[in-house]
């Protein structure tokens, strides 16, 4: 079984997923860099040469890849639960946290991330219109499909993770006498 992040872009799956990840002891993986990994470019160059369909295929490969491994800390990219092969596979294969943020600030941690400029298709126009107009098709199926949501505005990598941690622990699943996930008073 595998701890999945979903969320919009730029509300902190990879980070939380990495600091998560060594607290569980267990493997982490970002579909995003499995996929540019996978075809030798990134995820900017696919969609410029390919198109949005291209890399939804390759997202769909790794995730069915990512189901038959035994666990680990899965961060998935923003539009995976766009396709419903992709939800049924994830919901089988793990819990699901939702990160969330509000608009503006994810809208200012896309536009503030420098690291991912160049591996990342860019918002074409208003970054804070395209955040509202995704969000709008995406937060029934984020909603859907979780089963706990953290709001990262305004909270630290450790204040997520602690979050997540008092979940697992709480629900019993995934805190391993190895892990430095424990119970948080």
């Amino acid at each position: 079984m595998h701890v999945i992040l979903i969320g919009y872009r730029g509300t902190g799956k990879s980070a939380v997923g990495k600091r998560l990840a060594e607290k569980l002891k267990m493997p982490f993986y970002d579909t995003d860099e499995l996929i540019e990994r996978l075809v030798a470019r990134s995820i900017r160059e696919m969609v410029q040469e390919e198109g949005w369909p291209y890399f939804r295929k390759r997202e769909g490969e790794i995730i069915r890849e990512l189901a038959v491994l035994r666990e680990g800390v899965v961060a998935t990219g923003g539009g995976a639960v766009l396709d419903q092969h992709n939800c049924g596979i994830l919901k089988e294969q793990g819990l699901l946290i939702w990160l969330t943020a509000d608009v503006m600030t994810m809208a200012e941690r896309i536009r503030d991330d420098v690291t991912s400029e160049g591996r990342r298709p860019s918002l074409l126009h208003d970054t804070l219109q395209e955040t509202e107009d995704a969000l709008r098709q995406r937060l029934p199926i984020y909603r859907g499909l979780a089963d706990l949501s953290i709001d990262t505005t305004g909270k630290s990598i450790d204040e997520i993770v602690e979050t997540a941690c008092r979940f697992l622990y709480e629900t019993g699943r995934f805190v391993r006498k190895e892990s430095t996930c424990q119970e948080v008073p």
